[in-house]
């Protein structure tokens, strides 16, 4: 009696036929009837994914490559009998990927219908897609997308992953990494304006943004309110709220490294997240001209840029900077310089020092009392970091608004050190 197949070959087959099937019933709706009907169907994909899963299940990658072969040979004669009716290659392409998928299957089930999944969907949404790229998405913002992809996608992955220049401060992958930060945080900011329209998208956006940066979110910000000034309340109100996301982070890091000094900063992380919802209020948007329009999407005259790269090349180098200095007091002061280091250090992130104090107190080498002191200096410098790269982001009128908001936070914060 021949061996019956393991468990595994048995779920790579019928993941690929699963794949084959979702596939060829996409396809199927759109193949037409008559002699002019698309020659791939649902039987069709079906049978070329199960072909491929047995392709290599009997002789490895060499013989899926043959099925492989066999198969875009058979898609392109099909092709060559359908192109003067439809001379897309759509259903040809997708025929052979799901050959492939059905090899894949055999040795990633996962992955193989994960991909399966993932092409059904594409191939589902060709009219929404059709319609997306031709009628809403801008050249400009094609333009925007391509070059925040060739940095997400080529510059950052290229960037070394070591520490180089002055005190081994900088890391290229870092700065690349907040490039690619303040590019996203801009253009996130831009896709809530022009679907919620600068009342709530911006705001909204600001504050989702503070989770992963404050300071490049205010600059960004701070770009968006120069560049459009209808949006500059929204702007101002998104980069204000940004700074209570840095009291929430703040809190949930002091929390998850040292519970016992979340309790010391209670009133001053509430006092300072109050002033700042209270700050925020006073530049939230009024008024309808705020609202989307009646196609559900904000007015695009004036929303200026997805994001700028030079502004954010700037504000990364500006971090740079900021990370050398920090780093030779660090040299030159050692382990007495804790409250001097904790102010360099938030200059460039106020977590940071919260989660370098919290941790010395963890390992019994400072006192619960004594953390809380450089905690409130790195938050102190790290304000004083936003309203430079406020300046810097969106001008003199832009600054004037924000610097009274951040210097509100200080101070409620130390306020509550005084009421604690």
């Amino acid at each position: 009696m021949p061996p019956l197949p393991d468990s595994s070959s048995l779920l790579g087959l019928s993941v690929a036929l699963g794949i084959g099937l979702l596939v060829g019933a996409e396809r199927e709706r759109r193949k037409g009837s008559g002699p002019t009907r698309g020659a791939a169907g649902i039987r069709t994909f079906a049978v070329s994914s199960v072909l491929g899963a047995v392709g290599l299940l009997l002789g490895g990658g060499l013989l899926l490559a043959a099925v492989a072969l066999v198969t875009g040979a058979l898609a392109v004669v099909a092709y060559q009998r359908t192109r003067e009716q439809d001379p897309g290659m759509t259903t040809e392409i997708a025929l052979l990927l799901t050959c492939l998928l059905g090899g894949l299957a055999m040795r990633d089930a996962a992955l193989a219908a994960g991909v399966g999944a993932a092409l059904a969907a594409l191939l589902a949404a060709r009219n929404h897609l059709h319609h997306f790229v031709r009628s809403v998405l801008t050249e400009r913002e094609l333009h925007d997308a391509l070059l925040f992809s060739a940095a997400a996608l080529i510059a950052l992955p290229l960037a070394p992953d070591r520490f180089l220049g002055p005190y081994d401060a900088l890391n290229p992958y870092a700065m690349t990494q907040l490039v690619v930060l303040v590019m996203a945080v801009s253009a996130l900011g831009y896709v809530a304006t022009r679907s919620l329209g600068p009342r709530y998208g911006l705001p909204l956006a600001g504050f989702a943004a503070g989770f992963v940066s404050s300071t490049a979110t205010i600059h960004a910000m701070g770009t968006r309110a120069a560049s459009a000034k209808t949006q500059a309340d929204g702007a101002i109100a998104g980069a204000v709220l940004s700074s209570l996301a840095t009291m929430v982070q703040l809190a949930v890091v002091v929390a998850a490294v040292q519970p016992a000094l979340l309790h010391a900063l209670m009133w001053p992380l509430v006092l300072g997240s109050v002033a700042a919802c209270a700050y925020s209020l006073v530049f939230f948007p009024r008024g309808s001209q705020a609202a989307p329009t009646a196609t559900g999407h904000a007015d695009r005259q004036d929303l200026g840029r997805a994001f700028d790269l030079k502004t954010a090349l700037a504000f990364s180098a500006i971090v740079g900077v900021v990370l050398v200095v920090s780093a030779g007091l660090n040299a030159w002061l050692g382990v007495h310089g804790t409250l001097l280091a904790a102010a360099a250090t938030g200059l460039v992130d106020a977590h940071a020092t919260a989660a370098s104090a919290a941790a010395l107190v963890a390992a019994g080498k400072l006192p619960l009392d004594a953390a809380v002191w450089p905690i409130l200096i790195g938050l102190s410098t790290n304000a004083l970091m936003k309203a430079v790269v406020a300046f810097h982001g969106g001008g003199a009128a832009y600054a004037a608004r924000i610097v009274p908001g951040l210097v509100l936070m200080t101070a409620a914060v130390w306020l509550g050190v005084w009421l604690g």
